[in-house]
């Protein structure tokens, strides 16, 4: 189980973390990390991270202004959100998958394994 949280209401140039916790399993090989779906529009992949070697993948639309991190620890994945933009506005899904060994791009990851059921990002003009 994925259970995402830190969504919420922000003005345009401010910052969020969210936070996806994973129970009932520890993604340790996994490649884990963000969907989002805004109104209208089809999912787009944000962010992931492969648990085995740190690689960090991230949309173009965020690079430069998200950041993806992990703690062992308490099984949880952030993303840090900083620079949010009007068309940051979407439901953020946490998915992970413990088959993909190599991705040349996050539009590779077509099919995961694991959902959370989203969190909402708003970010008002």
């Amino acid at each position: 189980q994925l259970v995402e949280s830190g969504g919420g209401l922000v003005q345009a140039g401010g910052s969020l973390r969210l936070s996806c916790t994973a129970s009932g399993f520890t993604f340790r090989d996994y490649v884990i990390g963000w969907f989002r779906q805004a109104p209208g529009k089809e999912r787009e992949g944000v962010s992931f991270i492969f648990k085995d070697d740190g690689r960090e993948y991230y949309a173009d639309t965020v690079k430069g202004r998200f950041t993806i991190s992990s703690d062992n620890a308490q099984n949880t994945v952030y993303l840090q959100m900083n620079s949010l933009k009007p068309e940051d506005t979407a439901v953020y899904y946490c998915a992970a998958d413990p088959s993909y060994a190599e991705i040349s791009d996050i539009t590779d990851l077509t099919g995961m394994d694991y959902w959370g059921k989203g969190t909402l990002v708003t970010v008002s003009s």
